[in-house]
């Protein structure tokens, strides 16, 4: 998978950094990820979205920052001394914890106008801010969430037919869950042989060619307590789960499993394989956000550019007070930046 690189001698492409919900704490770590770009060496990011918008926010959180609209070819040189905003993104209202349903056509074109830069060599990485999903979805909005879209983007506008699979990536563990925004109860139906293996060869193929692991290995989780106890406490392992695994270690996939999700997050577990393979959205995500929140980077796989994105959503609660933690959107825009580098960087 290419990766738009800068000419020779010239400063690399901008990370392009979405807005997010504007009503939410996006704004808030784009600004607080900018003012810390000396002090923990922020990787070049250019904004898409509203300057306006970016500056009240700033007056709201006691920041003092300089906001420039900026074409992406200008925002290296500006984000030295300026947060530079793409200068065609839309105006919204972006009122502290109170989602605009007329915000929704901005949050929604800023991710295509993201995909577009990178695909058109302007930008070098994708970082998305979270988005409100409720909100979205009563403005029409398809998917269940960015991962989605961004699969349906890679065919729209990269003419690549993408598989997209999320991980939650911390310096100590990397979680992979096969069904993501779906509820609970669905889960059993939706898990199947062919989903694992899917999930499995991505994960694989990338954390080898992105993240340069060679030989990756990857620790399947059971659905069931005690991953089944031998099909007395449920039957999707024998059924499901290890004829997935067998098919990923016949094609020289270093898969092991169904192993019981209780026992395979301490430290000497983790010490055993490269990314956990889990069979629901909290399965994997409660481990990794409880070890790592604040590091804890969601990346996209199986896409023809880098997505990473920020793991923890909108906060609305929090938005324009100041409090906002800013630590994983820089954990993103590092990673991304990182991921860029190429693997021996990312490794």
């Amino acid at each position: 998978m290419s990766t738009p690189e800068s000419p020779a001698g010239e400063s690399p492409l901008p990370l392009a950094l979405t807005l997010g919900e504007p009503s939410g704490i996006g704004p808030d770590i784009a600004i607080d990820a900018w003012l810390a770009r000396n002090e923990v060496d922020v990787p070049a990011f250019i904004l898409i979205g509203d300057a306006a918008l970016i500056e009240r926010r700033a007056r709201a959180m006691g920041r003092t920052i300089k906001v420039r609209k900026a074409a992406p070819g200008e925002a290296a040189v500006a984000f030295e001394d300026a947060l530079p905003c793409l200068e065609r993104a839309a105006a919204v209202a972006g009122r502290p914890g109170d989602p605009d349903p007329g915000d929704a056509a901005a949050v929604i074109a800023a991710i295509r106008q993201a995909v577009e830069l990178v695909h058109g060599g302007l930008a070098s990485a994708i970082v998305t801010n979270p988005i409100h999903k409720a909100a979205l979805t009563r403005s029409g909005f398809a998917y269940p969430g960015h991962t989605e879209y961004l699969g349906a983007l890679s065919e729209e506008v990269c003419g690549v037919a993408a598989q997209p699979v999320m991980m939650i990536a911390a310096p100590m563990l990397k979680v992979v869950p096969v069904t993501i925004h779906i509820p609970l109860a669905a889960v059993p139906r939706a898990l199947s042989r062919e989903a694992i293996v899917r999930a499995g060869r991505i994960v694989a193929q990338d954390l080898a060619s992105r993240f340069g692991i060679d030989n990756p290995r990857l620790a399947v989780c059971g659905l069931n307590p005690h991953a089944g106890e031998n099909g007395t406490m449920g039957g999707e392992e024998e059924a499901v789960i290890a004829p997935a695994i067998a098919e990923l270690a016949a094609e020289g996939i270093d898969a092991s499993g169904p192993w019981p999700a209780d026992s395979m997050f301490h430290e000497a577990a983790r010490a055993g394989y490269d990314a956990a393979l889990c069979m629901y959205h909290d399965q994997a995500l409660i481990p990794v956000k409880a070890l790592a929140f604040d590091e804890a980077v969601n990346v996209t796989l199986g896409l023809p550019f880098i997505r990473t994105s920020p793991d923890h959503g909108t906060a609305l609660s929090l938005a324009g007070t100041g409090k906002a933690r800013a630590g994983s959107l820089i954990a993103a825009l590092k990673l991304a930046a990182a991921l860029r580098a190429g693997p021996e960087v990312a490794a």
